[in-house]
């Protein structure tokens, strides 16, 4: 399901960059310098102690989207809090994917890890991905007014939160 990426990959990478319907309208940044996430797997393979980002992958061997994680420094031990993203192709939306990769994105970050804390921000409007975050597990925590600015406006961000304890009920 999740693997590192390799140079065959750089082009799923590019489009991230270069497509706005590959991240969607609550993750498009914009249009980027596509040679910016070549740098960045040349550098580390997008694996490093403060964040990584790895490939989800179908059965067959498709990159389908990506899943990322980076540490949060909110006050404790490093390593004990990080914020979790996924991202899916458009063609590969609606269909348990997203749930599934969650729910392996947990599992391993409480398993192999230090984590305590797992954090996720969603747009206000990103319906879909707030129930899937519900549905893994996490909890709704708060709204963060104006957090982002895309598209040409300000836009804020519910926060969700998952504790190492809350977690097994939703891992099953």
């Amino acid at each position: 399901m999740f693997r590192a990426f390799q140079e065959f990959d750089l082009p799923f990478l590019d489009r991230l960059s270069t497509d706005p319907e590959a991240l969607g309208p609550f993750e498009w940044p914009g249009f980027m310098d596509a040679r910016a996430r070549r740098k960045r797997w040349e550098r580390d393979g997008y694996i490093s102690p403060e964040s990584t980002a790895l490939a989800v992958v179908l059965s067959d061997g498709t990159v389908a989207g990506v899943a990322s994680w980076r540490e949060q420094h909110r006050g404790g031990p490093r390593g004990v809090c990080y914020q979790v993203g996924l991202a899916l192709l458009p063609e590969y939306r609606g269909k348990g994917l997203g749930t599934a990769a969650h729910r392996w994105l947990v599992d391993h970050l409480f398993r192999f890890t230090t984590a305590h804390r797992l954090e996720a921000l969603s747009d206000v409007a990103n319906i879909a991905e707030q129930k899937v975050l519900e549905r893994v597990g996490f909890k709704r925590e708060g709204v963060l007014r104006g957090a982002v600015f895309l598209n040409g406006t300000w836009r804020d961000k519910v926060m969700y939160g998952l504790l190492r304890e809350e977690a097994a009920d939703h891992l099953a």
